[in-house]
Parts: structure tokens; sequence; C-alpha cells
């Protein structure tokens, strides 16, 4: 079932109108709280998008990053909930809205709360039950009005897998009775696992997957089916995704109903071809060479005016995320590091996604692909790609965390230059073009990648916890590179292993596969000796030491070039233990032997019994004879 399209939404005087165009669809209170909220001017998705979605059509929604999916998907949510004829029952839910991360989830949360602070009913319901309500009225002091029960108001309810229990979720939706709910797949599969959570055709309306192409990744197809169900087929579906290109020959599985596409694109500078990127968004790459990367980061720090608010740098793994928070702030003492990845507990992600969401000084946010997708943040200026992604879909994606809603954004990509460089002729084919970075001019020297080496080796020297950081770091991003989807363009035969040692300050290359037919210097030119090397925390030092003391000793006691008795005695020892050995497996083997002969008699009945009795006994007696008669030998004669 091919989906109609729609292409071409509505540009110029169409994508700037004012919200007071869409009177006839939508209530006052929106109007105001998105003119509050500072949306002053539609952008061409919502003008496209909301229409259709308030009827009863079905919508894929492809746009690029920053053009403001999340209220053209959450305004026709509120709007269809409150102009149901009947309120919905309790423990009842009206719409769903999926979300692939915890912290695009989040988001999605906070956005709805600050759109429904506007409707008097569901800002109500959403007090807490001991806070007094004042409202603007125009009186001193003057209480906020009662609504009755009946009353329609949107209320959510945010389920995350790891922030809480499943049975913490379930009772927080059996005491509220939300209708709306915003949701990771695995945990809102397990609530809608239960019994008492009621999604039927006579109150279910909406269901908007967020960051769809990630949702129909093969990490989140089974739980997705079993979601859908559970849901009614007569619903209204959205799916919303800056690449959802990549996944509409599975918008059929999904359970969409003749939907609508809607393409809303960015035109490059010539007017030829379409972008797939905000035009306040520059796209530029720099080549260097692996060592020259954090040099060159700190230089473009350096030389952006005024220095970045916010800035991102994507690295491909958690272990390399964990060592270089270490060493970052060393290298730029002026930025705030904060780490983030998908191997945090979840109370760490969201206090450090906080942190960085609300830091006044300038911060640098370290992070993988799980900060990559559909994430609003305020203030960032710059993003920077130390690695390209694996998967080339994530490398939209995080470029449009920077020049979002028209804000001014740079994305640099670091390459090796080389096979890397064909790279660059990849992302055209994907309609992302992108050009070298003019400006600033980053220069780095020979003697300045140097000193950056030796300022992260004496770091690394201070504690041996980094130094493994950084050997499981390495690793990690080794095999990375290796399962990367452009194969053809990034080769691990193709890395300069010396060269990507002292980028990464390592003390020694870590044995790997990889290596073994690499003949260069290993040790990376580093004198130190491993023995003496010693923890930082005086815990782990005193394990280590231990552990030394222990190999020692079973060094000393297994090796069999120290004899600890003559060598006659070590032979008649040998001996005597096998003749042991030997015995007591003769004795088990008649015990087993016996047991088995016992358990086959208890089996027997009583004539069975009698009969083997005659037929031992007739054995017995054949034997006597025939010794009766033979005799014993006793050997030949002389």
């Amino acid at each position: 079932m091919a989906p109609e399209s729609r292409s071409n939404p509505p540009k110029g005087a169409g994508a700037s109108r004012a919200w007071e165009a869409l009177t006839p669809s939508l209530s006052e209170w929106i109007l105001d709280a998105v003119s509050t909220m500072g949306f002053t001017r539609m952008t061409p998705v919502q003008a496209s998008t909301i229409p259709l979605f308030m009827g009863n059509k079905d919508v894929v929604v492809e746009a690029v990053t920053g053009s403001g999916k999340t209220l053209a998907f959450l305004i026709p949510v509120v709007e269809r909930l409150l102009r149901l004829e009947e309120p919905i029952k309790k423990h009842h839910v009206g719409a769903i809205i999926v979300s692939p991360t915890r912290e695009l989830a989040t988001q999605i949360h906070s956005v709805l709360l600050s759109l429904l602070a506007f409707h008097a009913p569901s800002s109500e319901a959403l007090k807490p039950p001991d806070e007094d309500v004042v409202m603007d009225t125009g009186e001193d002091n003057a209480p906020a009005p009662k609504f009755p029960a009946s009353a329609p108001r949107i209320i959510p309810q945010l389920l995350l897998g790891g922030t809480t229990t499943p049975a913490q979720d379930l009772s927080s939706f059996l005491k509220v009775s939300p209708n709306v709910l915003i949701a990771t797949p695995g945990r809102l599969l397990e609530l809608l696992s239960s019994p008492h959570v009621h999604c039927p055709q006579s109150s279910f309306e909406v269901l908007v997957m967020d960051e769809a192409d990630r949702l129909l990744d093969l990490g989140f197809k089974d739980d997705l089916q079993k979601i859908l169900q559970r849901l009614p087929k007569q619903r209204r579906t959205g799916l919303f995704s800056a690449s959802v290109s990549e996944a509409v020959d599975q918008i059929v599985r999904v359970g969409l109903r003749n939907p609508v596409r809607i393409a809303v694109k960015v035109k490059s500078a010539s007017g030829t071809s379409d972008k797939r990127t905000p035009a306040s968004l520059q796209l530029s790459y720099l080549l260097t060479p692996p060592n020259h990367k954090l040099p060159s980061l700190m230089g473009l720090l350096d030389s952006l005016t005024p220095t970045p608010q916010k800035s991102i740098v994507y690295l491909s793994t958690c272990a390399a995320v964990d060592y270089f928070q270490h060493i970052l702030p060393s290298l730029l003492p002026r930025f705030t590091i904060i780490p983030l990845h998908g191997k945090h507990p979840p109370q760490v992600r969201q206090k450090n996604f906080t942190r960085f969401v609300d830091s006044i000084s300038p911060a640098l946010l370290v992070t993988t692909d799980v900060a990559a997708r559909g994430l609003d943040i305020p203030s960032v200026d710059l993003v920077v790609q130390l690695d390209p992604p694996s998967d080339p879909k994530a490398f939209l994606h995080r470029c449009g965390r920077a020049g979002r809603a028209g804000r001014r954004g740079l994305a640099v990509t670091f390459l090796t230059p080389g096979r890397e460089e064909d790279y660059i002729a990849f992302l055209n084919v994907r309609k992302t073009p992108i050009t070298p970075l003019t400006y600033p001019i980053i220069s780095t020297s020979d003697l300045s990648v140097e000193k950056v080496t030796e300022q992260i080796r004496n770091l690394v020297r201070q504690d041996r916890a980094l130094h493994d950081k950084a050997q499981r770091g390495f690793v990690s991003w080794v095999q990375a590179y290796s399962k990367h989807a452009a194969s053809s363009i990034f080769r691990v035969t193709d890395l300069k292993w010396d060269e990507l040692g002292h980028a990464w300050g390592l003390l020694k290359l870590p044995k790997m596969p990889e290596l073994k037919k690499w003949e260069g210097d290993k040790s990376l030119g580093v004198n130190i000796d491993f023995k003496d090397y010693a923890y930082k925390d005086k815990q782990r030092e005193k394990l280590r030491k231990q552990e030394v003391d222990n190999a020692a000793e079973s060094e000393v006691t297994n090796n069999p070039k120290i004899p600890d008795k003559p060598r006659k005695d070590r032979k008649a020892n040998a001996w005597s233990q096998k003749k042991d050995q030997k015995a007591e497996r003769e004795v088990r083997r008649e015990k087993k032997k016996a047991r088995r002969e016992n358990e086959r008699q208890q089996k027997m009945t009583a004539a069975e019994r009698e009969k083997e009795r005659e037929l031992q006994g007739l054995i017995k007696r054949v034997r006597e004879e025939t010794a009766k008669d033979d005799g014993e030998f006793e050997g030949f004669s002389d």
C-alpha cells in the first residue's frame, strides 16, 4: 500500500503564516500557549501536518532536524483528546507516543507539560494536591477556579525503563489514571501487558512514533509489533523522523492506513537539489591524521568567536567516552566536560543530560549516538564528530543537534587523509553535502602534537586506572571501526597503529588480533615499569599488589625448573598417587555395579527372584564340578 505523497508543503508566505491561520482547527488556549512559548510563526512541517492529523489521516513526516516536529504531533494529539464527545474512562488510554531513547521521551514529556500549563483543567489536575494554586484573574490572591470532574483534561505519564520498576509504573497509572503515555518501547510493552491498562476502540485515538526509522530497527521491531497487537486498528498513526524514508518499505507492517507522506526539505545554495539538513547549519569536514585530532579540536574551540556556549563531541563507543572524559578537562580547561553514553545508569544519564542543558558556563558534551536523535538542546552551536558514526543514518541526526529552529550552527567531521576521504562522496550520494572547513583555519604542528600526546601520557602515568580505561577504549574503538557500515571506506587494514597509539596517549598498544601481523613498536617508545605502575585508589592498589605476590608464589610453586623434592621421590610419589586413584576408581565401580544389581532385584517379582536363585545355583554347581574334574592350572612342569 503506497502512501500518498505531499512533498511540496507550504512555502514562502505559507511557511511563515501566523498560528492564527489555523484558528478554525485549534483552540484559542493553544494559540495563546504557542505564542507565549515563543512560537509566533509556523514551520512548514507544522503547517502541513497539523490539519491532516487533526482530520482522519495517518501521516509519515520526514523533515530536517530542528523543524518543529514535536509540536506538529503534540498539538493534534491534545486537540483530538479534548474534543472527544465523552471523557476518557478511568484506566483507559487515549494516545501513546513512543520514543527510542529515555532522553527524547523526557523531552517530549517536558514540552507537553509546558503546553498543558496553559490549559486550566489539565494544569489543575497536574498540580500536587497540597499545592495552593493562584491564577491571575485580575484580582489579588484570587483562588484558582475548580473544574468539574467531567471536564476534559490531558494527564500524561512518562514511562522509562531503568528509572522505576514496572510495578511502580503500574501503581502510578492506577493512582493517577493518565490518558496519554509517553514511553520507550520496552517499558510501554510491560505496562500494556497488564490487564488493568485498557486501550479499547472507544477511547484510543492516536499512536505517534517519534524517530520512526530507529523504532523500526531490529532492536525495537519485536517490541513494536507486540505493542501494535494490543492497540485497536481503527486509530490515527503518525511516523516522524528526519530520515523516515529509510523505513518507508516497512510502513504497512506497523499498521498505517493510506498514509499521507509529508517531506519537508531544504534547497541547496544552487537551488537544484534537496538537502536533508537546515539551511542555518553548516556541514564541514577537516582532514587530519589521527594524532592531530585532539590538537585540532583544541584549535577549533579556541578559534571560534564568540566561544560556543554548548558543544557536542561524538565518539564511537562508551568505553572511549569513559576514557576521554578524564583527558579532555586538562586539554580544554575553559570548558565543563560532561560525559553521556548508553551504559550509564539511568539516574546518571538524566543527571548529566540535565547538567549539560542547564549549564551556564561553556560546556562540552562527550557522548555516543545515544545523544544523536531528536534531542532539542538549547544553544548548541558546535558539533564535532571525532569518529564518523558506524551507522550512516546517525550522521544526519548527530549534526542536527546544532542549527535548530533557525539558529546558526557548525558541524565538523574529522576524517583521516586517504581512503576515508571517500566518505565525502558517500555523503553527497545520500543528499548530505559536506564542504571543507575554511573558517576558522585550523593548523597544527608536529611539536604541538607531541606536546599534547605527552600531556595525555603524563595524566595516564599518574593513575593505572586511566591506563586500563585507555586500553579498553582503544580496543572497543577498533572493533567499532571494523564494523562500520561503509566497510569499503573504513578498513582496519589501513589504520596507522603508531599514530593512533599516540593520538590516544597510550603507554603501549593492547594485545589484539588486529595487531598480530603488525611489526611496529608496540611499546610506542614509552619506557615504564608496569610492576611498579600503581593505582591512585589505595584499596585497588592493595589488591593489585596481592595479585602480583600471589602470581609470583604460584610461578615458583608450579615452575618445573625448580624441584622441591628429589627426582626419585617425585616419581615414586606420582606412581603411588596413580595406584591410589586406580584403587578408588575400582571401588567406585564395584559400588556402582552392586547398586545397579540391587535396583534390578528390587524390580523383579517373587517368582522371578526364585527363578534367578535357581539359575545362579545351577551356575555355581557347574563351576564346582568343572573345577573338581580339571583341577587348577598351576603352571608348566620343569
